[in-house]
């Protein structure tokens, strides 16, 4: 088996070899993975956070051993990258910059030194709601982890990851995690809310703030209503996506 780990501030990660296939994922600037499939051009990777399978480019892969990639699966996710733009600093005073939520901590080995501003190791879970509204009016884009281009679920998953939590990819895989409440009144500021789509399978997720508020991907990282039906869009004036149910996760 090789490993490699994530050396530019985001690497697309492939739903097949090729750059027209839909992206599944990205991997953030020190996220680890492993090689699952060498050719020319293309590796077939599996990444350390989620376990998400899928396609980069060659020319993106950087190898690390064994010793190394292991020494990190026990890492956190809290300690990464807490403003929304950052920079490591390689030889030669070259600078590399890094996005909201990378891991910073992993990149002595990329040789770079990394001085700015990480999340707290400790888990958080008033940290929540202010780490999403970094990444307010952040456009929606398939796959996309970070404030430049984000999905719902990956809203979920970073907001969580930088306050030290894992969560799965997608928002049907997420709503296997956690408890389940039974209202909405049980619901602290921070529990994720997960919505049907028109299959009526769960595609969807938010992230509970006070006074029935909810925070989530939908055009654009947006504020919205909510309630027992589900998401009121403010700006459509109608339910957008309809309530499944609630996790509280931390």
């Amino acid at each position: 088996m090789r490993y490699g780990i994530c050396p530019l501030s985001l690497v697309p990660v492939y739903e097949s070899p090729d750059a027209a296939s839909a992206m599944l994922t990205q991997l953030l600037y020190g996220e680890a993975y492993k090689l699952l499939e060498a050719r020319k051009k293309w590796g077939r990777i599996r990444t350390e956070w989620d376990g998400t399978e899928g396609w980069i480019r060659a020319d993106q892969h950087f190898e690390i051993g064994e010793e190394q990639y292991k020494a990190l699966d026990n890492d956190g996710g809290a300690g990464c990258a807490s403003d929304l733009v950052d920079h490591t600093t390689a030889e030669g005073g070259l600078l590399q910059p890094i996005l909201l939520g990378s891991e910073t901590g992993h990149a002595p080995l990329l040789e770079h030194r990394f001085e700015g501003s990480v999340f707290p190791r400790e888990s958080d879970k008033a940290q929540l709601v202010p780490t999403a509204l970094l990444y307010l009016n952040s456009p929606e884009r398939a796959g996309g982890r970070s404030p430049f281009g984000i999905d719902a679920g990956g809203l979920a998953q970073m907001v969580y990851k930088c306050c030290g939590v894992r969560l799965s990819r997608t928002p049907d895989q997420q709503a296997s995690q956690g408890e389940a409440l039974s209202f909405i009144e049980e619901s602290t500021p921070g529990d994720l809310a997960f919505f049907d789509g028109p299959d009526g399978s769960i595609n969807h997720v938010g992230i509970i703030m006070q006074d029935n508020y909810i925070i989530h991907a939908f055009g654009k990282v947006r504020i919205d209503r909510l309630d027992h039906s589900g998401i009121f869009n403010n700006d459509l004036r109608l339910y957008t996506h309809p309530l499944r149910v609630i996790k509280k996760i931390l």
